[in-house]
């Protein structure tokens, strides 16, 4: 797994104590990269410096591994106390979110803390690169908020969390080391005496709390507000603190900043509101690490997955409070070409994870040995072929989503036409297309729609919307809501009960247009499309799109009051727009109206609080 950034160069991160601190230094000068230090870290070249040392690629000469090490020079007895400060804090942390010190020592000519090499970037670079998706960033939040209360709960505060002191792992051991903090050189030791001197302003400016810039003691309600202001920068591209110039930054810090959904309108609002709150300019109006973790973990499954850059909005200061100059370019991230490879994809994105993976090879079984076992018993596999069929659907889909998943739909069409009924290969082409084209990216998503004819067989196909309206993003909902409707309508000429609707009007026997492909698009598709059918699946599209703006997990009862008010609306809406369809005779009455509104009902509630917890 690597990770993404520009010109995708594996880098070697470690620790840094600046934001002008760089990985990529000039090799050392040969007498330096000679030096044996603490008699058994040979120095290899230079990796980065900043305002309180110089960081090195060491080997270790005893346990025969490379290591991070940073040396600090001695120039008075205060200098010496801080850096024996830094060691004495870094030691009593052990975190897969926190750079991990293994030894300090003094020489006579510095301070040196060996650490552990972390192989990655760092997430400045990768904000910068376009490299990160919202979900990456919701869930390298979620890590170092866990990082940070770990070490407030042994007295330690980082005091210079930023962009440049975060790195991202190539190889993350898991979800907890997402990402890891460095350099707690400038932390203090809670209730010892300050790190810096009285009145000395450590860290970076336009991530210092306003406390903190002004001397006073900094507790962890300043690392609070400098991770949500990381965030901030993160999801909107811009860092409402930094100006032109260190004085006009200075006269930034403190003020109020504009509300994050003012630049970014689609993230969602309790996530936006969290991060707001932990950026206020007084430390008890931010509530806690452990706030702002709960609202990063409730806004994680439906954060866009989409990879990119973010283009801020220019910000100017003006009675006292930071304020949008211009309307926000995009919403989301615009996505360029070369920024498509996800970051690291396999641990942070969420698209194509196990679990779904496994939902979605269920579904192609499920489509796979269903299709099969419909056809006319003298089209049928050989007894247990169409489990095996099924079987090996699920694996190449378990795979390859998206390759399996054609290759799945290609075999059984196949199957159909050599049997003598291209029709059947007709209607599965007519489910697949708008498919693949609605959903191109989503390819776990492309045996889902075959669940709302499965709900249909059971009186239930109006609990689809409500299954749909569980993906994260908008689009993907409307896509499944639509799609679940249209994949009823075709199923239901070779379905035996009614599905929803039942035949179009004037919609021929099975047996009369499943052995010619002209007939089942002349007699089955061209009359779906001319009967209004399309109609209800826009209807339902805007249901499923709708529902998670409407059930927002608030509470139990008013969930409740919502979720059936919902449902009824889809009800009506659904026997609204079949009453409108132009069917000859009596309009179609639309089969488990009521019994599957308070199937969709439930389950909005229930898939509202499991994604709650």
């Amino acid at each position: 797994m690597q990770a993404a950034g520009v010109g995708r160069r594996r880098r070697e991160t470690v620790q840094t104590v600046d934001e002008t601190a760089t990985t990529q230094a000039p090799p050392a000068a040969h007498g330096a990269a000679e030096e044996l230090v603490l008699g058994r870290y040979r120095l290899l070249r230079r990796l980065g410096a900043g305002a309180f040392g110089v960081v090195w690629l060491a080997h270790d000469e005893r346990l025969n591994r490379v290591v991070a090490l940073k040396r600090i020079e001695v120039h008075d007895e205060h200098a010496a106390a801080r850096a024996e400060r830094e060691a004495l804090a870094a030691a009593r942390l052990s975190h897969p979110a926190i750079v991990a010190l293994h030894e300090a020592g003094r020489d006579e000519h510095a301070v040196n803390l060996v650490s552990e090499l972390v192989r990655g970037q760092t997430l400045g670079d990768l904000c910068a690169a376009g490299a990160l998706s919202d979900r990456d960033v919701v869930r390298i939040g979620i890590a170092l908020c866990d990082g940070l209360a770990h070490a407030h709960a042994r007295g330690v505060v980082h005091r210079d969390v930023k962009p440049a002191n975060i790195i991202v792992p190539e190889r993350p051991s898991g979800e907890a080391g997402l990402a890891k903090l460095t350099d707690f050189g400038v932390a203090r030791i809670a209730g010892d005496d300050a790190l810096t001197r009285t009145g000395d302003v450590v860290g970076t400016l336009a991530y210092m709390a306003p406390e903190q810039a002004e001397g006073h003691e900094a507790d962890g309600q300043a690392d609070l507000y400098a991770l949500a202001l990381v965030l901030y920068e993160a999801l909107s591209g811009v860092n409402p603190v930094r100006a032109p110039g260190a004085a006009a930054t200075a006269r930034r810090v403190g003020v109020r900043l504009p509300g994050l959904r003012r630049l970014r309108p689609d993230l969602q609002p309790g996530l936006a509101a969290a991060i707001d709150r932990a950026v206020q300019p007084h430390p008890e109006d931010r509530g806690s690490l452990d706030d702002l973790r709960r609202a990063l973990r409730s806004a994680l499954e439906r954060a866009d997955t989409r990879v990119g850059p973010v283009g801020g909005p220019a910000l100017e200061l003006s009675d006292g409070e930071v304020h949008v100059l211009d309307e926000p370019r995009p919403l989301g991230r615009a996505v360029r070409p070369e920024d498509r490879e996800p970051f690291p994809a396999a641990a942070v994105s969420g698209a194509g994870t196990l679990p779904a993976r496994l939902l979605a090879a269920a579904g192609a079984a499920a489509l796979c040995g269903g299709a099969l076992s419909l056809l006319p018993p003298g089209a049928q596999p050989p007894p247990g072929g169409a489990l095996a069929a099924a079987a090996a659907a699920a694996a190449a889909v378990l795979a390859l989503p998206r390759a399996g998943w054609l290759l799945m739909l290609a075999g059984v069409g196949a199957w159909a036409a050599h049997g003598g009924l291209p029709g059947i290969t007709i209607l599965l082409a007519a489910a697949a297309l708008p498919t693949v084209l609605l959903l191109p990216r989503d390819g776990v998503l492309w045996s889902a729609p075959a669940l709302a004819p499965v709900l249909g067989l059971a009186g239930l196909a109006l609990a689809w919307p409500a299954a749909a309206g569980q993906a994260r993003h908008g689009l993907q909902r409307a896509a499944l809501g639509g799609l679940g409707l249209w994949w009823l309508a075709l199923a239901e000429p070779i379905a035996g009960p009614r599905l929803l609707l039942g035949d179009v009007p004037g919609t021929p026997a099975p047996h009369v247009w499943e052995g010619s492909a002209v007939h089942t698009v002349s007699d089955v598709l061209a009359p779906l499309v001319a009967h209004g059918v399309v109609l209800l699946a826009l209807a339902w599209a805007a249901c499923a799109w709708v529902l998670p703006l409407v059930v927002r997990g608030r509470s139990a009862l008013v969930d409740g009051v919502l979720a059936t008010s919902w449902a009824a609306a889809l009800a009506a809406a659904s026997a609204s727009v079949a009453s409108s369809l132009p069917w000859a005779g009596a309009p179609p009455s639309v089969r488990g109206l009521v019994l599957g509104a308070a199937a969709a009902a439930c389950t909005a509630l229930m898939a509202t609080a499991l994604r709650g917890r």
